[in-house]
């Protein structure tokens, strides 16, 4: 077997979010440094498999640019209202410097509803439903005006007792993982 581009995406992007999802679960951050390292390892790939751009693979360092504007667009707005912490935001770009912006998006995609889940059972498990219901009227008056949309009111940090913050590091690297390996073993969505 040759160890081309995908066998080293796997045998790095596996472990580094992996590190990232289990930093950010503990310590509910994601450092800058592991993000900085994983993006700069993931350009570096790409020009070295492909240059700028192979026609035939659609990947290069252009698209491990356009993979970070995708991974780093998914997010920036969440952000912006507060809903997130911004080592997400970096890690989701990270990911995209080396899978390119169609994967980079279904992995968005995937870990969005796998962060779902894990939200509703975490609702759910420690019985703050009423909570929840109330934290959603909150966040949903929050995004009727522009004045309070960007604001701190409604966001993540602001529920205190009533809520838990979710890693997000953790479903987005849930989310890509599954793209990869599916990919990687010739999945049904390329």
């Amino acid at each position: 077997m040759t160890f081309g581009y995908w066998e080293t995406t796997l045998a790095v992007l596996i472990p580094a979010t992996l590190y990232a999802s289990w930093i950010d679960y503990a310590e509910r951050r994601v450092p800058n440094w592991l993000n900085a390292l994983i993006l700069l390892a993931g350009l570096a790939c790409q020009a070295a498999f492909f240059g700028w751009s192979d026609p035939a693979t659609g990947m290069g360092l252009s698209a491990g640019l356009l993979g970070i504007v995708v991974g780093f667009g998914v997010l920036i707005v969440p952000w912006m209202m507060h809903g997130m912490g911004a080592g997400d935001v970096k890690l989701m770009a990270a990911i995209g410097a080396w899978l390119g912006a169609w994967l980079t998006l279904v992995s968005f995609a995937v870990g969005a509803v796998i962060g779902g889940v894990v939200a509703a059972v975490m609702i759910f498990s420690t019985g703050r439903a009423l909570h929840a219901y109330a934290n959603m009227q909150t966040i949903m008056h929050k995004v009727r005006s522009a004045e309070t949309a960007f604001s701190t009111y409604g966001g993540a940090k602001t529920f205190g007792d009533t809520s838990q913050l979710l890693p997000y590091g953790v479903p987005l690297t849930a989310g890509t993982i599954g793209v990869l390996l599916t990919y990687y073993c010739g999945g049904w969505l390329w």
